[in-house]
């Protein structure tokens, strides 16, 4: 934590939320043994302004502070208590605070719903727990608590290792959903000034979307971090993205799940919902909220964000006096959207000037050490640079260590990058190649100077990276929410109770021409006379297909371009055992790429659209992008261009452009018809949707649809040849 002098500052929150009094207590009431005096020593350590009523059955005396011996006996209600008692005796706490009018309460106690299965008194003490409560807020059970250095009001029951917030100074604010993660983040020496840290526990009653909405009202809070486990309502973090961009108070969060691993780990650990982790990422962007993988890059984008917020795009440009350095920047923006633009021809010029023959000019620049600790000469080359209107400057410069050497020289380097800066209007940040190579000294006297402090290439990197995000999405309108929605009823009920049914692919396209999306025409047929007949009426050529088959490729369920008569009694005669009938298809001709659109139902967001790469390699390519419904035209056709088929879809090497107009059609259309029935519909896969040509429309060629509820009951109507009641 930055350093810092002790101030009695009064909280300053910009807008007020239930949980103002909790987060900014003037009074505050703690129970319980070495818990309880842990966060009264704690409190008189930071130089807790406030008053501090501690309350015990029989000790007189806390850390020299007189104790109560109730609740009753308080001298008021107080504005925040540090409830350190056991999980029985934790509720009765907090059914006498609540009565009393407290502010809110952190509870400490474990032993709830976390315990999973292995206690059947955990999930209903924690329901027991909150009915206690009422309408007061309370943070847990089954965590640490709040740290508030901007007041030095700490509900803490243990040693950290942060500093009072300086008089009039600003920092980041940092949840998570890990009490051992928020103690190992206090001891963090990277110049990271914190204003607030605090635990979400087991969210019982309140959830992390609303103690960050309540953290980022306070005018000292810069911007937010969050360690995700599970989110607790779509809804909130959508309240709480808005409102941050609102403040200007970016977010970045590293949310867990990747791995199966961590799901599992997740769903134990917190007893939270955790979505699917591609539903995660998708929502996270669609917020305009950051994510990164690992703690020290989340500790590093914070410093970014508290010191010049958002980036406006991608370009990056490096100076170093290595020709090592310069190579090991340039290689870690690979696969990643950050880039370092070639310099133009004037603005090349402009810095050539400033160093010798000998130097190649580029980004990232090596400047050699002709100039090092030269410092005019060291201002006028980082000034050239610095002119080119990128959107981040990076000065890679590691710092001797102070135990062993002297630091003397590296400081005109320092100044010579802050000038440049300032003369170009220009935002910077000094990387350190090694994170032991910046101390915490540097890191403040950076901060000072304007200039960001980030250790490490690749968590610099992904910091610039993902404040690029943000300033990227905060451009865009803020996207439609995606909680509540309305269902249309599906027409018609099946005979019997359908609680989950799968339409084959003669049901599932008859219900999508019948919406009116672009189905080639087709026929079931029982027979190899039917399949025939079919045919003839379709026009040839046609596509025969097993139907009831899962993966048809793979068992050889699908004959294509089946010209004549002979050819489909050959084809139809071979698939019939294969399935539960046949279906007779036309052929779609002029295919220039194949696309596959899938509609999950995620149990925490919603309906989930998959878009990527079609056909039958569509698990070993890995090339989607997903997004929450509603989406708009645009975020389609932006998810379509960031797929590494695209080119393939433009014209890949003189090929045929496709009709990506058509393409972004159909799975508009897609989209609609799964938000018209987003109650009833559980999946929706639809592989492949083939593109065609520019003019030849984009065609879906086979579909998939799975139904839950009591809405999944679907009537065709009578003489509907193509389609059949769903199977069982």
């Amino acid at each position: 934590m930055s350093s810092s002098t002790l101030t009695t500052s009064t909280p300053k929150p910009s807008g007020r939320t239930r949980l103002e009094r909790l987060l900014r207590p003037k009074s505050i009431a703690v129970f319980g043994g070495s818990q309880a005096a842990a966060v009264v020593k704690q409190c008189l350590k930071m130089g807790f302004a406030g008053d501090i009523w501690p309350v015990h059955p029989t000790k007189d005396e806390v850390e020299g502070i007189r104790t109560y011996r109730s609740v009753a006996e308080l001298p008021g209600a107080p504005d925040a208590a540090f409830v350190g008692v056991n999980r029985f005796l934790t509720i009765e706490v907090i059914s006498q605070l609540s009565a009393r009018g407290a502010g809110g309460a952190i509870c400490f106690a474990s032993g709830f719903l976390e315990a999973g299965n292995d206690d059947a008194d955990g999930e209903r003490l924690q329901v027991e727990l909150v009915a206690a409560a009422g309408g007061m807020p309370v943070i847990g059970p089954n965590c640490y608590g709040l740290i508030n250095y901007a007041d030095g009001a700490l509900l803490w029951p243990d040693q950290h290792g942060g500093r009072r917030l300086a008089t009039g100074g600003r920092g980041v604010a940092i949840i998570t959903q890990s009490s051992n993660i928020a103690c190992n983040l206090t001891m963090q020496k990277r110049g990271l000034p914190v204003a607030f840290l605090m635990t979400a526990g087991n969210q019982a009653q309140t959830g992390l979307s609303e103690m960050a909405l309540g953290l980022i009202e306070d005018e000292r809070v810069s911007c937010l971090g969050l360690h995700i486990e599970g989110f607790d309502t779509v809804d909130g973090f959508e309240r709480l993205a808005a409102r941050a961009r609102e403040l200007n108070k970016p977010i970045v969060a590293m949310k867990v799940g990747r791995s199966e691993q961590a799901r599992k780990a997740t769903i134990s650990h917190t007893a939270s919902l955790a979505g699917s982790d591609a539903a995660s990422d998708a929502f996270l962007r669609r917020l305009g909220i950051a994510r990164v993988d690992t703690i020290p890059s989340l500790l590093e984008t914070l410093k970014l964000l508290h010191a010049i917020g958002p980036l406006p795009g991608f370009a990056l440009s490096s100076m170093s006096c290595s020709g090592g350095e310069a190579s090991v920047m340039a290689d870690s923006a690979e696969e990643r959207r950050l880039r370092f633009p070639a310099l133009t021809p004037e603005h090349y010029a402009r810095v050539k000037s400033t160093l010798g023959a000998f130097v190649a000019v580029a980004n990232p620049l090596d400047y050699h050490t002709f100039i090092w600790n030269d410092e005019p000469a060291m201002t006028a080359t980082f000034t050239a640079m610095a002119s080119g209107g990128f959107d981040l400057n990076m000065l890679v410069l590691d710092f001797p260590r102070n135990d062993r050497c002297s630091d003397a020289d590296w400081w005109p380097t320092v100044r010579a990058f802050e000038a440049a800066l300032k003369a170009n209007g220009a935002r910077g940040a000094v990387v350190a190649s090694m994170s032991e190579n910046l101390t915490e000294e540097h890191a403040a006297d950076l901060f000072s100077r304007g200039i960001v402090p980030l250790q490490g290439i690749s968590e610099a990197m992904d910091a610039a990276e993902a404040a690029a995000a943000i300033g990227e999405a905060w451009a865009r309108p803020i996207a439609a929410s995606i909680g509540g929605g309305t269902c249309t009823p599906l027409s018609g009920r099946p005979k019997g109770d359908v609680s989950r049914a799968t339409f084959d692919e003669a049901a599932a396209k008859f219900l999508l021409r019948d919406a009116g999306l672009a189905v080639p025409a087709g026929r079931r047929a029982a027979s190899v006379t039917e399949a025939i007949s079919a045919a003839e009426a379709l026009g040839y050529p046609v596509a025969l297909k097993a139907l009831g088959v899962a993966h048809k490729s793979e068992l050889g369920a699908v004959r294509l371009n089946l010209k004549t008569a002979e050819d489909v009694g050959t084809a139809a005669a071979a698939l019939l055992p294969l399935g539960s009938g046949l279906y007779v298809e036309k052929m779609v001709s002029g295919g220039v790429a194949e696309l596959i659109v899938g509609v999950t139902s995620d149990p925490l967001f919603g309906p989930v659209m998959t878009i990527g790469t079609g056909g039958v390699l569509v698990e070993l390519i890995k090339d989607s992008a997903t997004l929450h419904l509603p989406a708009s035209r645009s975020e389609v056709a932006a998810a379509l261009q960031g797929l590494k088929m695209y080119p393939l879809l433009d014209g890949y090497r003189g090929g045929a452009r496709a009709d990506v107009g058509a393409a972004v059609d159909a799975i508009m259309a897609i989209a609609g018809f799964v938000s018209n029935y987003v109650e009833a519909i559980e999946e929706l896969d639809i592989n492949p949707l083939i593109v065609c040509g520019e003019g030849q429309g984009a065609w879906i060629a086979d579909a998939l649809l799975v139904v839950n509820g009591p809405s999944a009951g679907l009537s065709f109507g009578e003489g509907r040849e193509e389609a059949s009641r769903p199977q069982r």
